[in-house]
């Protein structure tokens, strides 16, 4: 499904105009959610096959980044509906009935799914490990007992995602769907972030939850149940697109700024000064070159875990700079709320942090360049002159 511009655009302009007051109070943003709602954007991703337009991941990565200039803790709120629409149009992995159920649910007001998956105690499954939240067997279904962290858009969430072990021996791990709102859930609002103030990440407590039997996506064996980073290194980086457009935004108060400004002493805008067209030229040679990289590796159509996990990282790192050259070029009226460039420069730090973390994914990369270098090593030992023949990704 192509994305229609005006109206990401027109969407973007609401998510903008509330951004401030939510990033002010932390509340959730519900003027921003309904707008990507009424503008169908929620349900981009639902398959051709239950009516929907059936955007692909390269089609969500520009609603992503067109939202992110708005309000990235909305982009945000969004991007977890959009992909498991996504996921399940190529995995189809819910139940027929129960997905039927929460579309229809969807057109009445904003559907909003989740996965609660980090732990106190766990941590980021990113890193390994299986949870500790419980799924206990019942006479009906299942009761689910836990707590989770960082659960973003909690608050406003229509079902949790809740990835859970079972009591069963053996034990299997799954994904267990959970209404919010039922007796036994505790939304703990804990979320006291540097940035993405609006997202609402706060913890969730589940204490004897019930749900039906049939609500469970991916039950499976818990010698298996493992988080593959590789195989989500392409949604990662098109998660990354949001944040692209906080650095679009932060680049476009650079500019009206510098046009805005005139000095007594100079008697014309900064703009046309050489060190603000200088500084303009890094900012957009940093933006527009992770827009390249991001869409350039989503829209080849490769399958390479590592290409997409560079090309988050190197993005990721310079959409990062991007804003820091945009605050630090401005100096004092950069750090003051009212230019907008404090709170871009705030919720950028987060581009990174989504598991796998930085530290995570450099990992990948590290390990897949030792086992490159074995695979290829009896070939390398056989040239006579001794010289490596260096191996490329």
């Amino acid at each position: 499904m192509p994305h229609d511009t005006s109206v990401l655009n027109a969407t973007a302009r609401v998510l903008a105009e509330a951004a401030p007051e939510a990033d002010r109070t932390g509340q959730f943003p519900w003027t921003g959610i309904r707008a990507v709602h009424e503008s169908g954007l929620l349900e981009s991703t639902v398959a051709v096959r239950y009516g929907g337009g059936g955007a692909n991941l390269a089609d969500t990565a520009h609603i992503l980044a067109a939202l992110g200039r708005g309000d990235p803790s909305v982009a945000l709120i969004s991007a977890m509906t959009i992909f498991n629409h996504l996921g399940q149009a190529g995995k189809n992995h819910w139940p027929e009935d129960l997905y039927i159920r929460l579309l229809a649910e969807g057109k009445q007001r904003p559907l909003l799914l989740n996965a609660a998956r980090v732990e106190p105690e766990l941590g980021s499954p990113a890193r390994g490990g299986l949870p500790a939240t419980r799924a206990r067997r019942t006479a009906n279904g299942w009761s689910i007992t836990g707590r989770k962290r960082f659960v973003t858009g909690a608050d406003g969430l229509t079902h949790f995602l809740v990835w859970a072990h079972t009591d069963e021996t053996p034990t299997r791990v799954g994904t267990f769907v959970v209404p919010n709102g039922l007796p036994g859930i505790r939304v703990i609002e804990n979320w006291s972030s540097l940035g993405m103030r609006a997202t609402g990440s706060h913890d969730v407590e589940y204490t004897d939850v019930e749900i039906p039997a049939e609500d469970v996506l991916d039950l499976t064996d818990a010698t298996v149940a493992q988080q593959d980073n590789r195989a989500h290194a392409a949604l990662t980086l098109a998660l990354t697109a949001l944040y692209l457009g906080v650095a679009e935004a932060a680049q476009a108060a650079f500019i009206r700024f510098a046009h805005e400004r005139v000095p007594t002493n100079l008697g014309h805008p900064i703009a046309r000064t050489e060190r603000f067209v200088t500084l303009s030229g890094e900012i957009d040679l940093l933006v527009s070159g992770a827009r390249q990289i991001i869409f350039g590796a989503l829209e080849a159509g490769q399958t390479d875990a590592e290409k997409f996990i560079r090309a988050r990282l190197i993005a990721g790192r310079q959409l990062r700079e991007a804003v820091q050259i945009a605050v630090r070029g401005i100096g004092n009226p950069g750090l003051s709320a009212d230019l907008g460039l404090e709170r871009h420069f705030r919720d950028i730090q987060s581009v990174l942090v989504h598991a796998p973390q930085e530290d995570v994914s450099i990992s990948i990369l590290g390990r897949a360049a030792f086992d490159r270098w074995n695979r290829d090593e009896t070939a390398l030992s056989s040239y006579s002159t001794g010289v490596p023949v260096l191996k490329t990704a």
